[in-house]
Order: structure tokens, then sequence, then C-alpha cells
């Protein structure tokens, strides 16, 4: 499948994020305020690191990207 055939397939099929643009400023400040940084650090890295690196893009999302 060629490059063009794809972009032309993908265009009958617009992006649907899981988190809508309404949502996004709550649900990344929820996951920010949720990670308890260096007290969970040793007990939950790996959840805490994935809650505030999504936290934090979602932040960046709802509040610095304008369409």
């Amino acid at each position: 499948m060629s490059l063009n055939q794809v972009w032309e397939a993908a265009s009958a099929t617009p992006f649907n994020p899981i988190v809508s643009k309404d949502n996004q400023f709550a649900v990344g400040f929820n996951l920010l305020v949720c990670d308890r940084s260096f007290a969970s650090l040793f007990t939950l890295g790996l959840p805490s690191a994935l809650a505030a690196g999504f936290g934090a893009v979602f932040m960046i999302c709802a509040v610095g990207v304008y369409v």
C-alpha cells in the first residue's frame, strides 16, 4: 500500500481522542495531583512516572494548544 493510499484511507476516519478537549484539563490536573512524587517513587515508580508524564502532556494540550 502506497503512502498516498494510506493518506486517502485515513481521511475517511478522523482521529477521535480518548479524552475530549473539554475534559483534558481535569484529567491532566487529576493525574498530576495523584502523583505524590518522591514519597511514592520507590513504591510506585512506574505508575508515578506515567501519571506525571501523561498529566503533563494533557495539561500542555489543555492549556497551550489552540486549533
